[in-house]
């Protein structure tokens, strides 16, 4: 009879934390992860912490972890420096309407790169590998002068439409349409099914975690997309929460003001973390499906 999980598991951690096991556990385990949480997790402790502190115990010879005397003064601040309600309406705009047209676009196109038999399909996958390739900053300049000819500058659709085509996405879902059994699809023809059927009704639902996938990494770009919006907005009441956060920057060049500052970062990384936190369970099934077939 095969062990249960349970008994499995509890064998498993005997073994690793057996004597002569012990360092490679240690240094080739846990050692490494302890260091990465420490890298990634320290600072953002700090960060949200700090924001709680007043001036007076973040600038000292003797910085404490915890804030001694908690304050919400610094979030108060944050509102009363920058039109807080106003950018935050103006990223869930643009990050609601710019990821949902990019997750759309790349399941559709990766569909049709996958069933649709059309000529030159190969070519166009090499030049969606081109463009993973070629860093955006390069099509800033073109993007400007397109975007300002058709009057988007200070527009919030001028934000969004530059950045519809998702080459990662696209990619992704290619390759894990490539990975589905043909079967399904062929006898959802004889019954007479289209594309449009076959696309929403059988290959969308089966890659759930893989569009999930997508749909989470395009949300964290948009939401914290920096560059493109501080290029073409410079009317506060158009600006998206990472500019604002740069405007209060500006605003606040004083030593002491740190804490409005950090205050200022866990209001744009918070609501990432919540959709990450609602998500993350399909990311890595996301990203192993298609692997293995």
């Amino acid at each position: 009879m095969a062990p249960r999980p349970k008994e499995r598991r509890t064998g498993d951690w005997a073994k690793a934390f057996a004597p002569r096991n012990l360092a490679d556990t240690i240094l080739a385990g846990y050692l490494p992860i302890l260091l990465a949480l420490l890298i990634i997790v320290l600072p953002l402790a700090w960060m949200v912490l700090s924001s709680f502190k007043p001036p007076s115990e973040i600038l000292t010879l003797n910085p404490t972890l915890l804030p001694q005397e908690p304050t919400l003064d610094n979030y108060a601040a944050v509102a009363e420096r920058v039109p807080l309600l106003t950018v935050l309406r103006n990223s869930v705009i643009v990050t609601a309407v710019g990821a949902s047209i990019k997750v759309l676009l790349a399941v559709t196109t990766a569909y049709a790169l996958v069933f649709i038999r059309v000529r030159g399909a190969n070519l166009i996958f090499l030049g969606i590998l081109v463009a993973l390739m070629v860093p955006p900053e390069v099509s800033m300049l073109p993007n400007y002068l397109t975007i300002s000819s058709l009057g988007g500058r200070n527009t919030l659709w001028g934000i969004i439409l530059p950045g519809l085509g998702t080459a990662f996405g696209t990619f992704l879902l290619r390759q894990h349409f490539k990975a589905l059994p043909r079967e399904i699809f062929e006898a959802a023809e004889l019954d007479g099914a289209g594309h449009v059927r076959k696309l929403f009704q059988i290959a969308a639902p089966v890659s759930v975690p893989a569009i999930a996938t997508v749909a989470l990494v395009t949300i964290v770009n948009e939401w914290n997309n920096f560059l493109w919006p501080l290029i073409i907005i410079d009317s506060p009441d158009k600006m998206t929460l990472p500019v604002g956060l740069n405007l209060l920057q500006s605003i606040e060049s004083q030593t002491g003001s740190y804490g409005i500052l950090m205050a200022g970062a866990v209001m744009v990384i918070v609501p990432v973390l919540v959709i990450f936190a609602a998500l993350q369970r399909y990311v890595v099934a996301g990203l192993t499906q298609g692997a293995v077939k």
